[in-house]
């Protein structure tokens, strides 16, 4: 059975964005944004993958990656 890594935080370090900034800009709590970050999320809704990548100018791939484990 595989897993879903998310790389928010890959992606934000790459734009010297903070947690709060992005959060504020997104229109979500630092603590949700942080769970997401964590990869603790059980499920992200298309509205906030859209947000995060408007403004990270990245795309749903960048942030989501699938890894299989043995």
């Amino acid at each position: 059975m595989g897993k879903i890594i998310v790389n928010l935080d890959v992606e934000m370090a790459k734009r010297k964005i903070s947690l709060g900034e992005l959060a504020e800009r997104v229109g979500l709590t630092q603590a949700n944004l942080s769970i997401l970050k964590t990869g603790k999320a059980k499920a992200v809704r298309f509205t906030t993958l859209e947000a995060i990548c408007r403004e990270l100018e990245c795309q749903p791939g960048d942030l989501l990656e699938y890894q299989d484990e043995p």
